[in-house]
């Protein structure tokens, strides 16, 4: 037995560890976001939010093997100073019924406390030593009354009060039947129980019913409330001055608190209330950030437009520069294809096609009469050899022209129009639109330019011959060598059978001009459907590839040229939300895991929340 009750200690040992470990690793990420600078405003204001939380948090940190702060909270004549006179077992703090007699907050303390350790305003309070037993690991604060007639100025209750309440560990709630639906009371609690515990006492027991049920279902909505307290303070006071344990509910609170705040449970205790803390302050920025991300949302979708828009509008310049030199390049692709068939029918045609214009202009020459129409064709035919030249100088300046081809400046600054009132709704720097301006764009694609200048003869080179290899496969081949022999085998086959058959035999007549003229005729209008066919193939190939590569050079030059730094601060609003999401998420499941771990009551632990879809 004793073996499995040291197993099962050192289990719970190791299991608040562990949850300590989490706690402290969830603040040091909350430190990490906070501590950035994030270009997204409401990000800005929630990192300034979540630094005066880590103040808090810091704080208890310090005071982590400090006694507890018990502060009690209540309305006017809700019996605050009397329940911590029966706490104590004396009267260290004036009492009084249905008037606010607390003013100035009571600190009451245990003789040996170092109450410079707490980092308390001591100007604040009135220090009151007393030896109680209770106070041995706690300190008590007779707090004011949030529902008296002042104002929230410098030096009102309920200044004093607000002040006071971040150094608090635990709140004791008392409330009456009259009491216990006060707004204001309410709405103050809400404010105060953030970063505590709690724990419910109903007063006046002497005096009053016993509400509790109502209470509890009146406050369960938004705290934990495990337990309510129906006490007679004034009576447990008498009977501890003459020797007596108080009975009844006050004996049980006296044992909670005991129990439940004595030293070894101090660290549990605040790193709970630092859990809430920071649960309160990231579920307050998850609000914040949703609120202003639709503008946001609005804002990467115009700019993914007018992006869009331009790579659009770019890739359309950038085909019409390339397909310029579009003749030149299938030529070039129809000699590869016919070098790599080699010699065969189909093959034949296709370069009798290529080289028709010299074909014809060498039959021209054959017909020449004296030396001056030889000299004529031969001026055409060196006019025809400047212009292929030419052709190809066009081509290759075609190349560097559009490898310097930038972004447009009118489209540009269209766009910027467009995005600037977007960026204003998104609360973002408007200086993000114009901080690049078109020299710097310039410059930021020299790289990506030079490099594209280097490759593009190479890669036009490729194209050219992967073209030609994916049209000279056997598949290919085979197609359109058999078309074109099918007619030619016809031909053949019907001027056999007239000649070895129906001359021979039938005595019939051999086929006269009327046949091979049209046969001829029908010949070379399926050799010119055939090439034509092929060479449509070719060229939708090469129009494929030349658009691709356009978009190729658009899409390196645009992920440079456009709005580079509003880009980088829509995704880094985008990754803020999402890492505050993952923290909200963890800090909501440890707080719902140690919400019973200290048998206390506290803010009711929230809800996952729910998150608005990415556009």
């Amino acid at each position: 037995m004793n073996s499995e009750r040291r197993r099962a200690m050192k289990h719970d040992e190791l299991a608040r560890l562990e949850m300590l470990a989490e706690v402290d690793d969830l603040t040091a990420r909350v430190s990490q976001g906070a501590e950035r600078d994030w270009p997204w405003e409401p990000m800005q204001r929630c990192a300034a939010l979540l630094r005066r939380v880590l103040g808090r948090v810091e704080a208890l940190r310090i005071r982590l093997e400090a006694p507890l702060i018990v502060a009690t909270f209540g309305g006017t004549g809700t019996g605050k100073s009397s329940l911590v006179n029966a706490l104590v077992g004396s009267n260290v703090a004036e009492s009084g019924r249905e008037r606010p007699t607390t003013r100035r907050p009571a600190l009451i303390a245990h003789s040996e406390t170092d109450i410079e350790a707490l980092d308390l305003p001591r100007d604040e309070f009135e220090l009151v030593r007393n030896d109680a037993d209770l106070l041995r690991d706690t300190v008590i604060i007779d707090c004011p009354d949030p529902d008296t007639t002042d104002t929230d100025v410098s030096g009102s209750n309920l200044d004093r009060l607000r002040q006071m309440l971040p150094f608090c560990d635990v709140l004791i709630y008392t409330s009456t039947q009259q009491k216990y639906r006060s707004a204001r009371v309410v709405d103050e609690l809400a404010e105060a129980a953030t970063g505590c515990r709690l724990v419910f006492v109903q007063t006046h027991a002497d005096l009053d019913e016993d509400i509790r049920d109502d209470w509890r279902t009146h406050l369960g909505e938004r705290y934990e409330v495990p337990d309510v307290f129906y006490v007679d303070s004034l009576r447990a006071l008498e009977e501890q001055r003459i020797g007596h344990r108080p009975a009844g509910d006050m004996g049980r609170l006296l044992d909670l608190l005991s129990r439940q705040l004595a030293s070894s449970e101090r660290i549990s205790i605040r790193r709970t209330n630092v859990v809430d803390l920071l649960q309160a302050g990231l579920v307050r920025c998850h609000g914040l950030i949703e609120e202003h991300w639709p503008a946001m949302t609005q804002l990467s979708a115009a700019l993914h437009e007018q992006q869009e828009r331009l790579r659009r509008r770019m890739t359309e310049k950038l085909e019409q520069e390339l397909m310029l030199s579009r003749n030149l390049w299938e030529r070039r692709l129809l000699n590869s294809v016919t070098a790599s068939w080699g010699l065969s029918p189909f093959s034949s045609m296709l370069r009798l096609y290529n080289g028709l214009g010299s074909l014809l202009a060498s039959f021209t020459l054959f017909r020449a009469r004296n030396t001056a129409q030889v000299a004529l064709l031969g001026a055409v035919q060196g006019y025809r050899w400047l212009e292929g030249r030419k052709e190809e100088k066009t081509a290759e300046l075609t190349t560097e022209r559009i490898s310097a081809l930038g972004v447009d400046d009118s489209l540009l600054r269209e766009s910027q129009l467009v995005i600037a009132g977007h960026v204003q709704e998104a609360r973002l720097d408007p200086s993000l639109t114009s901080q690049t301006t078109l020299p710097d764009m310039r410059s930021q694609a020299v790289a990506v330019e030079g490099d594209f200048l280097d490759d593009a003869g190479r890669r036009i080179d490729d194209v050219i011959d992967d073209l030609a290899m994916r049209n000279s496969s056997w598949l290919v081949r085979g197609l359109y060598e058999i078309l074109f022999l099918t007619y030619v085998a016809y031909v053949l086959f019907r001027v056999g059978v007239n000649f070895f058959y129906e001359s021979f035999l039938n005595r019939d007549a051999i086929l006269a001009t009327d046949f091979y003229i049209p046969a001829t005729v029908f010949f070379l209008l399926w050799t010119a459907v055939l090439v034509m066919a092929f060479t449509r193939r070719l060229r939708r190939g090469l129009t494929t590839r030349i658009r691709g590569l356009s978009q190729e050079l658009v899409d390196r030059q645009m992920d440079l040229a456009l709005f580079p730094q509003l880009d980088r601060a829509c995704r880094e609003a985008a990754a803020g939300r999402d890492g505050l999401e993952q923290l909200t998420e963890r800090a909501g499941e440890l707080q719902r895991s140690i919400a019973h771990s200290t048998g206390l009551g506290g803010p009711r632990p929230s809800a996952p929340p729910t998150i608005a879809p990415r556009v």
